[in-house]
């Protein structure tokens, strides 16, 4: 897939085996450790419902400190249940020493993150049976605040596409560059930036190629 960065080092950087980040630079957490009201269940529950029978659904929820995803068949108890530490002011603080990221500060974060997701994508490979795709539900409000930026309408159901969010993420590299944030309608705020870099990740390499926001009350 090619990508319109004007800088050649923001592409993404294919995985394979020998690339595969050290074991235990993260760990999932276990079930019985995850909290019963994380809003990645409530949405996986959202999605579970509108389900067709014996398809996965998923549940992603993007917060301001860690991503948590939820998923499974049939079920009000999902099978799966992850926790990565990508929330989106948490990048921020890791990788962006400004307001606006710069160029090296996208990459590194770029870099990081596709190290932690990559392991995540490696405990859902091989869950999903042949010509069946992750689809996440999400009730996020920095999600919405991203889709809302993306042009995406207004409604109950919102689907953001990878397109619409590589679209919307190549502004912001534009802004990084030195275009005013202004001019790109873009919030010159680290924790904008830092969620939809791993928005952005997220749905490159876990991969999904569109998101389905809904009404709910989420963001810490």
């Amino acid at each position: 897939m090619n990508h319109p960065f004007s800088s050649p080092k923001l592409a993404l950087s294919p995985w394979t085996d020998a690339a595969v980040p050290p074991a235990g630079s993260i760990t999932p957490t276990p079930v019985a450790n995850v909290l019963a009201d994380d809003p990645a269940v409530h949405s996986y529950q959202q999605a579970q419902r509108n389900a067709a029978p014996g398809t996965w659904s998923s549940g992603l929820h993007l917060g301001v400190e860690q991503v948590t995803w939820a998923a499974g068949i049939d079920t009000p108890e999902p099978a799966v249940r992850l926790c990565l530490p990508l929330g989106g002011a948490h990048t921020a603080r890791q990788f962006f020493r400004g307001t606006i990221p710069t160029p090296l500060e996208l990459e590194n974060a770029i870099a990081a993150v596709e190290d932690e997701v990559h392991i995540a994508h490696r405990q859902l490979r091989g869950l999903l049976p042949p010509g069946q795709v992750w689809a996440p539900w999400s009730a996020d409000v920095a999600l919405h605040d991203l889709a809302t930026l993306a042009s995406v309408p207004p409604g109950p159901h919102r689907v953001l596409t990878l397109d619409a969010m590589e679209r919307l993420f190549n502004r912001l590299v534009a802004v990084s560059e030195g275009r005013p944030a202004a001019q790109e309608g873009l919030p010159d705020d680290p924790a904008f930036a830092g969620t939809l870099l791993v928005l952005r990740e997220l749905m490159h390499h876990l991969p999904f190629a569109s998101l389905v926001l809904v009404d709910g009350t989420t963001g810490a």
